[in-house]
């Protein structure tokens, strides 16, 4: 896959199973210490199984109305007040929805929010992929269901957008500006951790541009790499597609993995603390690729990529290890052994951090590379420059 890292010099995490004795898709949990995981959480009680007995055929589901373009917030003016994590919660949790997937051989539940009046929702594609052959359906905040359908899905980013059935009064969501977060600034979580509907947790910004590596649900999945907000609130399986909000109300995440330091019976434990959530910002436009049927485009350098701390004398970055041709690497003149420090003002220290970076950024934006060369043995040279270049596409 073009910019995914190579060589892997540390084991690639899985997402978490299932937490429920259903039959296990394909998962491949590892043994690590560390676990970062996504968050699907089990079908909780009789409630959820039964709404999966209706019959969602193609002929029983129109296809998405005409739609508005998703924008966010023209408000950054921090108007959001301490304590206000209450009035935070009131405000969005009509927005948040609960989703139930099934499929012959695995069953969970997830979050998701509201896009549009007529039943648009946005979650995580783990969240929904046992439904591509299979069912789906959502529970709303008012207590009524609905059977629903994949509108689209994109594993490479680990978003998915689908179609709740004859709903028309929903409560769109508002979504924020993730690009004006800060750390240390208060944020809320809501989902359904564990199947526990409309659940709320506080928090605040850990850090943000934290690249986060989770692997595919399904053994042909490609790796999730993505620049996370990284929060202390207290996020668990099941929260996962639900929002991160900021004090007033507004989406600035999509909550979609934790790290947790054991594991049970081969089930990861929960919340130490530790939650990540795609940005808002970043989901915008392969959301709306999504929502109008299109595959879903990502911006690629055109390089593969290692740690160049594996290389004693290099400094911290992104190691070139090969250069594909026709690509924007190869027009700006990249070559084998540059360790690439920087894109644009982003610190670049490992291979994860490039990718993660390169995945905040659209095909055809330009972009600053601040780069260090070696010889061909692996010994910094000392030389350092910049290249300017124009992000590729991965469209066919």
């Amino acid at each position: 896959m073009a910019d995914d890292p190579f060589p892997r010099t540390h084991a690639t995490t899985s997402p978490l199973s299932p937490l429920a004795a259903e039959p296990r898709r394909g998962g491949r949990v590892v043994g690590a210490a560390l676990l970062v995981g996504a968050l699907a959480g089990a079908v909780a009680g009789v409630g959820g199984a039964a709404l999966l007995q209706h019959n969602d055929t193609a002929a029983a589901v129109a296809a998405a109305s005409t739609h508005q373009p998703l924008t966010v917030s023209s408000d950054t003016s921090g108007a959001a007040q301490p304590d206000s994590a209450e009035a935070a919660a009131a405000t969005a949790l009509p927005s948040v929805v609960k989703i139930y997937a099934t499929s012959p051989t695995a069953s969970g539940s997830g979050s998701g929010i509201v896009l549009t009046k007529d039943g648009q929702i946005l979650t995580n594609n783990h969240v929904v992929e046992p439904a591509a052959n299979g069912k789906l359906a959502v529970s709303f905040s008012d207590g009524t269901t609905a059977a629903a359908r994949i509108v689209g899905r994109d594993p490479l980013t680990d978003l998915a957008v689908i179609q709740a059935r004859t709903v028309a009064t929903l409560t769109p969501a508002t979504l924020g500006n993730s690009d004006s977060l800060a750390v240390g600034e208060p944020v809320v979580a809501l989902g359904s951790p564990f199947g526990l509907e409309s659940t709320v947790t506080t928090g605040i910004v850990s850090a943000l541009n934290r690249p986060v590596v989770t692997a595919g649900e399904s053994s042909g999945d490609p790796a999730t790499v993505f620049p996370a907000i990284q929060t202390d609130a207290a996020i668990n399986p099941g929260n996962s597609g639900g929002p991160l909000i900021n004090l007033s109300g507004e989406v600035v995440g999509i909550d979609s993995a934790i790290k947790t330091d054991s594991s049970t019976a081969g089930e990861p434990s929960g919340s130490i603390g530790l939650g990540f959530a795609i940005p808002i910002n970043d989901a915008i436009p392969i959301v709306e690729q999504l929502r109008n049927g299109e595959t879903p485009t990502h911006a690629r350098i055109g390089v593969t990529v290692g740690d160049a701390t594996d290389k004693v004398g290099l400094p911290n970055g992104a190691l070139v290890g090969r250069v594909e041709p026709d690509t924007a690497a190869s027009k700006a003149a990249l070559r084998k052994g540059d360790v690439i420090t920087k894109l644009d003002d982003n610190l670049i220290t490992d291979a994860d951090s490039l990718v993660a970076t390169v995945r905040s950024y659209r095909p055809g934006d330009t972009v600053t590379l601040t780069v260090s060369s070696s010889t061909p043995g692996g010994t910094s040279t000392g030389d350092t420059r910049t290249v300017t270049l124009t992000l590729g596409s991965d469209a066919a």
